[in-house]
């Protein structure tokens, strides 16, 4: 079965349920929804590199932590896929803080790419996407929401 090309999917993120303590993003789940008319496969770990100014052309990548075993997963038409990000918790009030003693990084948007499925540019649909230190943990594409 072929892999998904990036024009068959419809690509969303909202803040996940469980995240990490503090007033950033924390975690998001990133949803790839199959928006052809064939199955097709996702698969492996994203890469994620927050939008500079809401551009891609200005990305700064992020160090990915890839977590679980990547493993194909057939998306139906109009079936869903499924990765989660984690991100090093932004902590305190109003612009926060960094544990590490490094900036916070605020982007409007982010770029989740997945192997063999191109990049895709995206929203929080609920806030903006917030981390410490440049470093996401990303869970392997899931046919199960996480």
């Amino acid at each position: 079965m072929p892999t998904c090309a990036a024009k068959s999917l419809k690509v969303t993120a909202r803040q996940a349920a469980d995240r990490p303590v503090g007033t950033g993003t924390g975690a998001a789940v990133v949803t790839f929804t199959n928006v052809s008319a064939r199955s097709c496969v996702l698969k492996g770990h994203a890469s994620v590199a927050g939008a500079g100014n809401g551009s891609p052309e200005h990305n700064s990548p992020l160090a990915v932590t890839p977590v679980g075993p990547a493993v194909p997963v057939t998306v139906t038409p109009g079936g869903r896929a499924w990765v989660k990000l984690t991100f090093v918790q932004v902590q305190g009030e109003a612009d926060g803080y960094c544990v590490s003693g490094a900036d916070p990084s605020v982007y409007p948007t982010i770029v989740v790419g997945l192997p063999g499925s191109g990049a895709h540019q995206v929203a929080l649909d609920d806030g903006l996407f917030a981390e410490c230190d440049d470093t996401v943990t990303v869970t392997a594409v899931a046919a199960a929401k996480p």
